[in-house]
């Protein structure tokens, strides 16, 4: 048995899961938050350490606001505190971490062995940070600080982007120069990668059916949001591009768009291009279109309520979302199944049945009375006589993360 840390590092955070593999069982989960944050006035702030174990057979959640200057102290700290909890007796127990990022462009075709704190694997997340300039050098800082804190123990990069490199050319290039391809990698790279995996994967089990032979739409909806067709336990096609700001209307980001917007807006708002594209990441989608927040509880509310901007909204990103559906449907030659995960994918009921009622013509039936009980929970949500099977199936990036580590990094 091996105990793998699944580490996804943000810019001010470390979420993280303790796995006993190939058992897949969750050990201990939690998040560090406010790493290196200081006030207004510059002062340092207070981290947030939540952590979460089973203590005596009992489910324990315990929160902590120790000061976290930097990723290495929370990673001292993380790793201190499961053995002070007797999570694990020392840490030679682990013997294997394995680290989300976000952007591996083309050069990773699968995941990858971290050859060191200051190899070729963190030197090339770094040039590629270009296309995820918060995400990959943050993910970097993450894997140094438990190279320093576990040395010895072998790290993989597992990627975002790697399950959306089987797309061929007509679904990843963009009509532009091709000397921007050639020269800046611009391209549609996808992201969420790990989650449509899984689920695909999973889904397959659930309709009864080989992986190799099967056709299915995984809408990964959540704060970020994005579809992937994905054929044969391959993808062909996916909705995010170079960045995640291309698809769908999501939280706080606005999806596809005519560039033109931001001359006009420029124009007269005396605006630059970062703010612009600022405010297309951080103030439109759910947020914008609303007006509320990026929650999509609250958003919700305002709909029961009768609020015309957050029944838009919901409007506005169940039309989007049932497009790409209906376009991968098209591509692949048929479906045999629609899977929704994440947050809002597993969570919201109501847009699940916005969506599917616009694929009637598709020969989507949905099972209402299932819909409406399906929260968090694998659950089947279409009627017998539906054409496509319809799920809802909870992903799990962190296991898919886990197997890499034991696959990839040889653990045993």
């Amino acid at each position: 048995m091996a105990k793998i840390m699944a580490v996804n590092a943000g810019s001010s955070s470390i979420k993280f899961q303790l796995l006993d593999m190939p058992a897949e069982t969750l050990i201990a989960s939690g998040v560090m938050e406010r790493i290196g944050t200081k006030d207004a006035n510059g002062n340092a702030q207070e981290g947030i350490f939540t952590l979460k174990y089973n203590k005596n057979g009992e489910k324990v959640k315990e929160e902590t606001n120790p000061m976290l200057p930097d990723h290495a102290v929370g990673v001292e700290l993380l790793l201190k505190t499961l053995v002070e909890k007797n999570i694990v007796k020392e840490l030679t127990e682990i013997t294997g971490v394995g680290h989300r990022v976000v952007q591996g462009g083309e050069y990773f075709k699968d995941s990858a062995l971290i050859d060191g704190p200051d190899g070729t694997v963190v030197n090339k997340i770094l040039e590629l940070a270009d296309l995820a300039p918060l995400h990959n050098k943050a993910h970097v800082v993450g894997m140094r600080a438990f190279f320093k804190a576990l040395p010895g123990v072998p790290e993989v990069a597992v990627f975002d982007t790697t399950f959306h490199q089987t797309m061929a050319e007509e679904a990843y290039m963009y009509a532009t120069p091709y000397e921007w391809y050639t020269k800046y990698g611009i391209r549609k790279y996808g992201a969420h990668g790990t989650s449509h995996k899984y689920v695909s994967q999973r889904t397959a089990e659930l309709i009864n059916k080989p992986l190799e032979d099967t056709k299915i739409i995984v809408c990964h909806l959540g704060n970020g949001a994005s579809i992937s067709a994905v054929k044969g336990g391959k993808c062909v096609d996916t909705s995010m591009g170079l960045t995640p700001l291309e698809g769908i209307p999501m939280g706080t980001r606005s999806g596809n768009l005519d560039p033109t917007a931001l001359q006009v807006v420029a124009k007269h708002e005396g605006l630059t291009l970062d703010d612009l594209l600022n405010t297309l990441n951080k103030k439109s989608g759910l947020l914008g279109m609303g007006g509320r927040t990026n929650d999509a509880r609250d958003v919700t509310k305002g709909m029961n309520e009768g609020d015309h901007r957050c029944i838009m909204a919901f409007n506005v990103q169940s039309k989007r979302i049932a497009d790409y559906i209906a376009s991968y449907y098209v591509y692949m030659g048929g479906c045999d199944a629609i899977a929704f995960t994440a947050g809002m994918g597993e969570n919201l009921t109501h847009l699940r049945e916005k969506i599917l009622n616009r694929l009637g013509v598709l020969g989507v039936v949905i099972d209402k009375e299932a819909n409406d009980k399906a929260y968090g929970v694998e659950a089947k949500i279409s009627t017998p006589e539906s054409k496509i099977q319809c799920w809802v199936v909870p992903t799990n990036e962190e296991v898919m993360i886990a197997r890499d580590v034991v696959r990839v990094g040889n653990v045993k």
